[in-house]
């Protein structure tokens, strides 16, 4: 998988964030939208689709998409 196509799936997370405005450099932290909710649907995002568990942990310390891109590539 290349990063263009996580972002898309990270996006899926959202109910109003437009794909368009994420990039690699994103903070999604700063996202209007992220909460506690948001991260759980990005444990399940990645554990569906890639077979790897993040920690809560693992998901505060990454600053932005590629971070959290990195991590997972790293885990599969």
């Amino acid at each position: 998988m290349e990063i263009k196509e996580f972002i898309e799936r990270f996006a899926e997370i959202f109910d109003d964030v437009d794909v368009a405005t994420l990039t690699p450099q994103t903070e999604f932290h700063n996202l209007d939208e992220w909460s506690s909710l948001s991260a759980l649907g990005l444990i399940a995002m990645t554990d569906e689709e890639f077979d790897v568990e993040l920690k809560g942990e693992e998901i505060r310390s990454a600053r932005t998409i590629n971070d959290l891109f990195t991590l997972i590539l790293s885990k599969v």
